[in-house]
């Protein structure tokens, strides 16, 4: 139990519009290699729910995941929320996946989403070994 309580701990989770499960699955597996307890909350979570969950957890990571190509439209409400949260402000957020209809993110929307307040943004081919160097940075060790 001990060790438990000293592994960092991370949520995973979609945006409101987005039903995808297995972007999640995989994240929470991979953050589970990496040494992290997962709480995952699934898929079509709104603000209001992850906010609150993030209060409740109190994780050390954020992932936000979407795939339907609409993340480009929520994301900024959804670092602007968790921002506006004192308990929050700090926690390290990231966002990946395919954030918009055409699949290709341009750098300058990536830009606003890092200026908007989110730690990390990963959303090319190269996004998963991107994400473990985030990760390896973050300190945490891959499990042996």
């Amino acid at each position: 139990m001990g060790r438990e309580l000293s592994r960092p701990r991370a949520v995973v989770s979609t945006t409101a519009s987005d039903s995808h499960t297995w972007n999640l699955v995989f994240l929470q597996l991979l953050l589970e290699e990496y040494g992290f307890n997962v709480r995952n909350l699934g898929a079509c979570v709104p603000v209001g729910e992850l906010v609150s969950g993030c209060l409740t957890e109190r994780p050390q990571l954020l992932v936000l995941s979407t795939v339907n190509g609409h993340g480009s439209i929520e994301a900024p409400e959804y670092i602007r929320r968790i921002r506006q949260c004192a308990e929050l402000r700090r926690l390290p957020v990231v966002i990946g996946g395919i954030l918009n209809v055409n699949g290709e993110v341009p750098e300058k929307d990536v830009r606003t989403l890092l200026r908007l307040g989110f730690d990390g943004v990963f959303v090319t081919a190269g996004s998963v070994q991107e994400f473990e160097y985030f990760l390896a940075r973050f300190g945490t060790a891959a499990a042996g």
